[in-house]
């Protein structure tokens, strides 16, 4: 117990004092780099495909093909910040709602921990990188945990079983003839890890990302002939719309690709912290060769001894890789060229969303308006931050965040139009019908076109789900509150009762309406925020055993049954207090809304 309080003392100390992370992907190389190919003879090499038929996916998913879905692998030089918090939320809800329509779903996370700029950063705290790393990955481990997040495999490109893949996969390039040696020479931006042109330089050869100078470097390192799938990229891209998402996203890579592909170096000779070259120690593989082998990796179970055929045939082709938009180039051009070179296929969608901001501007440290995760999720809770961006941000464009806003948005939905909804039908029900149901759900709502509103909203959530359309999935879901509250509205039950006999039993059935409406939102709306929907469910009367089972099919009306008994009414969403309120011309006090203990995963960390 000491040991695991000294490990989170230092992982908090270690997430105050260090600057969030900022995962800016590498630029591609130039053309005015000098190098000189000396390739090597090349053999034969078996692939299980041509890379003319890999464009074709005759793979589709079956029945019992898992649905595998990625987040990057998130760069372990600082801890977890916001954007990377982001894409994992959006993961989580789209793994959720594949679960619910009964698919086998395998999601992966988890975390990149090679390369020069964590040895500096390791360096720059007094620690190895080996504690750096293990320290960092901690506090992504920690905060997904805060989060809900439910993954299915936690990969770490330390772990020994992903670098016995790497090397087997840079071997089988090497042999396909798409690995040769160069000297290279330029200039390197240590914190970018990657050469630039000196066109794109600011004065003093500072990068323009970083504004710190670039280093001249001369190396011989290995190169990818990228060049060679020019073609085969462009067929992809043409023939596969879908392959890259939102469309002008698409439309931006394709514009990547004709201005025509350049080799790309894929190693190292002065960077220790890193796999070996296969066959040459002197030389490590350069992280993004080395990081995107991660999602195949992961699907290794730890039982098994590392092979790359096995891993492929536990799930891959992955069908969703999300990424942020600034390392779109690597997922969709790097990757593919990649695999092909390996006779592997290609991922069936790269979905590249936006940045966010805080109060319409840019988030970073010289302007002190960072936002932290952890923070955010221990002042207002998992659901509210999950509900938050998810519902306000359109999935794929960028987003900004205002705490004013934030407070609004949850209250006005989450406490007021769903919470208050079941709150006071609960409360209505116990009164007046000591808290059981007098009637099956399926027959208080003849009569009405109730069943029929509802039945359309839930469709719509499922299709805008598919769609990988949370906003608007989360939009059709809260249209069900607002449809029962309008009803509780125009029928108003309380006077109902009051008048006895056939309107006393009217207004009973009129609750159980509401009451099935609420059980259909909590399975929906599960996705976004799935500890909020089961505090509903459990209000209805169910046990956690039969939340957890429930399916997309359940949304279906009729679920509630005459004879069931409701829970006592509480709250199930506390309204968060705006602390910058002023009354009377002094600001209100702050009210910290205290986060609520949330369960202990369920699913196996595999790092």
């Amino acid at each position: 117990m000491a040991a695991a309080a000294a490990a989170a003392a230092r992982i908090n100390f270690f997430l105050n004092h260090t600057n969030p992370l900022n995962y800016k992907a590498a630029a591609h190389l130039r053309t005015d780099l000098r190098f000189q190919r000396r390739r090597p003879k090349t053999t034969s090499f078996c692939t299980r495909a041509s890379a003319a038929p890999l464009h074709d996916e005759s793979s589709a998913a079956g029945g019992s093909d898992p649905f595998v879905l990625t987040t990057p692998l998130y760069y372990v030089n600082a801890p977890p910040h916001l954007g990377s918090a982001y894409t994992t939320i959006a993961a989580d809800a789209i793994a959720r709602f594949q679960r619910l329509l009964g698919k086998k779903v395998i999601f992966v996370t988890g975390t990149d921990e090679h390369g020069e700029k964590i040895a500096a950063a390791a360096a720059s705290n007094a620690s190895t990188p080996a504690q750096h790393c293990d320290l960092i990955s901690q506090s992504y481990i920690l905060l997904w945990k805060q989060l809900d997040i439910s993954y299915d495999r936690f990969i770490r490109t330390t772990d020994p079983k992903h670098e016995a893949i790497v090397k087997e996969f840079y071997s089988r390039v090497l042999a396909n003839g798409d690995i040769y040696r160069a000297d290279y020479e330029g200039l390197y931006c240590v914190n970018c890890e990657e050469y630039k042109d000196e066109k794109e330089l600011l004065e003093n050869n500072c990068c323009p990302t970083h504004l710190k100078p670039c280093v001249a470097r001369k190396e011989d390192n290995y190169f990818f002939a990228l060049s060679k799938y020019q073609k085969s990229l462009e067929e992809t891209l043409a023939t596969k719309p879908n392959f890259v998402q939102p469309s002008f996203r698409l439309n931006e890579v394709q514009g990547w690709v004709k201005n025509g592909l350049r080799d790309f170096s894929i190693s190292r000779a002065l960077v220790d912290w890193g796999i070996p070259v296969p066959n040459d120690s002197k030389q490590t593989i350069y992280v993004w060769f080395d990081a995107l082998l991660g999602y195949i990796s992961a699907l290794s179970e730890d039982t098994e001894q590392p092979d790359l055929e096995r891993a492929i045939s536990s799930g891959w082709p992955a069908s969703l890789h999300l990424i942020g938009k600034d390392i779109l180039r690597f997922h969709a051009v790097y990757w593919p060229a990649m695999l092909m070179s390996a006779g592997l296929g290609l991922p069936k969608m790269v979905f590249g969303h936006g940045f966010l901001t805080k109060d319409g501007m840019k988030m970073g440290k010289s302007l002190g308006n960072t936002i932290e995760p952890n923070d955010l999720v221990q002042k207002f809770g998992s659901d509210a931050v999950r509900y938050f961006f998810l519902r306000e941000v359109e999935f794929g464009n960028d987003g900004d965040y205002s705490e004013e806003r934030f407070i609004n948005i949850v209250n006005a939905h989450l406490a007021n139009s769903i919470g208050n909804l079941l709150n006071r039908t609960l409360g209505l029900i116990k009164k007046n019908c000591q808290s059981t149901l007098p009637v099956d759900s399926s027959i208080a709502v003849e009569g009405t076109t109730f069943k029929d509103t509802v039945e359309k909203l839930v469709e719509k959530a499922r299709v805008h789900y598919g769609d990988l359309s949370l906003s608007s999935a989360c939009e059709a879901v809260l249209e069900i509150s607002h449809t029962g509250n309008l009803y509780m509205d125009e029928r108003a039950p309380w006077s109902l009762f009051k008048q006895g006999g056939a309107a006393s039993e009217a207004a009973a059935k009129d609750l159980v309406i509401i009451l099935e409406a609420m059980r259909i939102i909590a399975i929906a709306l599960s996705p976004v925020v799935p500890s909020l929907s089961w505090r509903i469910y459990g209000q209805l009367g169910y046990s956690k055993d039969q939340f957890d089972a429930a399916t997309w099919s359940d949304t279906k009306w009729g679920g509630l049954k005459s004879g069931q008994v409701m829970e006592q009414p509480k709250p199930v969403f506390a309204r968060i207090e705006n602390p910058t309120e002023e009354e009377n011309g002094k600001e209100a006090p702050k009210k910290v809304v205290k986060k609520e203990k949330l369960p202990q995963a369920k699913r196996a960390v595999e790092a």
